[in-house]
């Protein structure tokens, strides 16, 4: 969760290593620090608690000289944020520095082990741990540094990327990981970068090698590049062209990434579809589906495993599955699956959904399905990400980079993503009639546009959100598919402007959740036309008669709900298998306009991170 940024070549790298910390301060924002070696003798280590303003300031005009060095932006795991927690972290009296992403499970027993060795520490971090286990292994048997990272790391549970740099080794920066992503940019000639993901790298080269698990990379000025595992064998690396610009992470004009990736759908719903739908001749061409028919044809059931906001769009895959392909489906909390010794059978589909392909704990569950031998699909939005890779097939949800934390357009690209699927299976499997298929494919293509129509009602639903904000506590409310959508509604507020807020099925705010409602309460009803609305009706009857709040996101041209809401936002109607990907987008923009409102930082909410790769 934490960002790290290194770089070894012959460029002044304190520029390099701070506004690629900029780039990565999405993924954790508590400290930052970078160690800039000298060259000659010294390792200048500068440190703060804060964002990189915070480290910027603190450094002031005493910018350290050197073309090596290695930069950190952190999410606190152990140890609260604090000037002396934040990374980088040394050993050897300075002359040995480290940034590490991850969590050291084993670090107390290693820590007692070292300090009966006389090893002293100033931090609460694993981290120090760490360094000072491959400074141990180093004095104990005289090896290489790198030889001594193989070492160290092979006493090591748990997860981890580091990159170092030895004050002995002036031509020399060494990474590696495991479950946690790494990615190294390949400059000039002998110019290497180091980062958690392409972000800090796009604008210096478009040439990365995504290390894999337990895989050690030494990038020598004079020497080159060399990479080995953990049982010292020689890998040849193999080179990617990166397809991401720089203007995709910048912002574009807007106040926040939230915003402009919020205005990002149209575009980012039509890139999931693009090459892949074709209306005219009535077909979805899907690779991952097709290489893989034989499985899917004789799938009993689909197991779908996902973390926060993906999970929610696994649970619209639920409805979607079912209906169009008649194939039962669960959907599994990954953190709660890999610990529950789940049933998985070798006629099993698993989806495994994540935004940044990283999150730790779908990676477990994953390597769990595929070792009782499911097949095992992914959904991610990173090209070369660990889901890319550990999955048997999968499918890119082309939405782009996402900066701010609470996704959006991620989201609705999973979504569609997932409904092609959906209607690519129930089509080969002959339980969607063409009619139907072909219907929902015009309606499929249409959905850009149909977003694009509400966000120009931004300026109207920034005016509703102003009545809300020194709300404390929210409910929101839908019915089949849109439940979920009412789940993601829910989670965006909370995520950004820390407001309570809950959903519920609508049928269910009868049994608990009516006991909240009175004339505070905004209750946020999505109730579009569908097989259901009726009964949605009534649920808002109920609400109406004990005075809360209402807003009700409602079809175009419904009439009868602007005599009981006090606020109506209308949505453009679309089948109601469809629904989510348009009725999403207000509830994103009524969170973010409550957040701003309320002088949230809505990029980089508290606690929060954007790729969570520790559990």
């Amino acid at each position: 969760m934490c960002g790290i940024v290194g770089y070894i070549g012959e460029k002044d790298c304190f520029p390099i290593l701070i506004k690629g910390l900029r780039r990565l301060e999405y993924r954790g924002y508590d400290s930052a620090g970078v160690a800039v070696f000298d060259g000659e003798s010294t390792i200048n280590i500068l440190k703060k608690k804060g964002k990189v303003e915070d480290l910027l300031a603190f450094v002031g005009k005493d910018i350290p000289p050197g073309s090596t060095g290695i930069g950190h932006t952190r999410w606190a795991t152990h140890g609260p944020p604090s000037d002396v927690n934040a990374h980088p972290h040394t050993a050897r009296f300075g002359r040995l520095a480290m940034i590490h992403n991850g969590i050291i499970e084993n670090y107390e027993s290693l820590r007692t082990s070292l300090e009966t060795n006389g090893h002293a520490f100033v931090s609460d971090t694993d981290t120090e741990v760490l360094i000072h286990l491959i400074d141990e292994v180093q004095n104990r048997t005289n090896a290489s540094l790198s030889d001594a990272v193989q070492m160290a790391l092979k006493e090591v549970e748990g997860a981890y990327a580091i990159a170092l740099v030895d004050a002995s080794e002036p031509d020399m920066l060494i990474a590696a990981r495991k479950s946690s992503p790494l990615v190294i940019g390949v400059g000039e000639e002998n110019e290497f970068y180091v980062a958690s993901d392409a972000t800090p790298i796009i604008e210096h080269t478009q040439n990365v090698i995504y290390l894999d698990d337990e895989e050690v990379a030494v990038m020598h000025r004079k020497k080159g590049l060399i990479i080995k595992n953990l049982q010292n064998t020689v890998i040849t690396p193999e080179v990617h062209a990166l397809e991401m610009q720089i203007e995709a992470i910048e912002k574009g004009g807007f106040q926040h990434f939230m915003l402009k990736e919020i205005f990002e759908q149209p575009n980012s719903i039509l890139d999931s579809i693009r090459g892949r739908v074709s209306v005219s001749r009535s077909e979805i061409n899907m690779s991952g589906i097709d290489a893989h028919w034989d499985k899917w044809n004789a799938a009993q059931r689909i197991i779908i495993i996902a973390c926060g906001t993906s999970w929610h769009a696994g649970m619209i895959a639920e409805y979607l599955f079912e209906d169009f392909a008649r194939i039962p489906v669960e959907v599994e909390y990954a953190s709660e699956f890999r610990y529950r010794n789940p049933i998985i059978r070798s006629n099993d589909v698993v989806i495994a959904i994540s935004q940044s392909g990283e999150t730790a704990d779908t990676l477990a569950a994953i390597k769990l399905a595929k070792d009782q031998g499911a097949h095992l699909f992914g959904v991610c939005n990173v090209v070369g990400s660990s889901i890319a890779r550990e999955t048997d097939s999968g499918a890119y949800t082309h939405a782009g980079p996402e900066i701010g934390v609470a996704s959006t357009k991620a989201f609705t690209a999973q979504v569609t993503v997932l409904t092609l699927i959906a209607l690519l299976v129930g089509k080969k499997k002959g339980l969607l009639s063409t009619q139907r298929f072909s219907r929902l494919l015009v309606e499929l293509k249409a959905i850009p546009d149909k977003v694009q129509k509400l966000l120009e009602q931004d300026a109207r639903i920034k005016e509703i959100a102003g009545h809300f904000v020194k709300s404390e506590n929210a409910l929101y409310l839908g019915r089949g598919v849109n439940f979920p959508v009412a789940l993601e509604g829910a989670l965006k507020l909370k995520e950004i402007s820390y407001i309570h807020a809950e959903g519920y099925p609508s049928a269910e705010m009868k049994h608990g959740p009516i006991a909240l409602i009175d004339e505070e309460m905004p209750v946020f009803f999505i109730a579009t036309a569908d097989d259901v609305y009726e009964k949605i009706v009534s649920n808002i009857q109920e609400v109406k008669a004990r005075g809360g709040r209402l807003v009700a996101l409602v079809s175009a041209g419904n009439q009868e709900l602007k005599q009981l809401a006090e606020f109506v936002i209308e949505v453009p109607k679309t089948d109601q298998a469809l629904a989510p990907l348009l009725t999403v987008v207000p509830l994103q923009l009524l969170s973010y306009h409550i957040a701003v409102m309320r002088d949230c930082n809505v990029d980089q909410p508290r606690n929060l991170a954007k790729s969570v790769t520790v559990e």
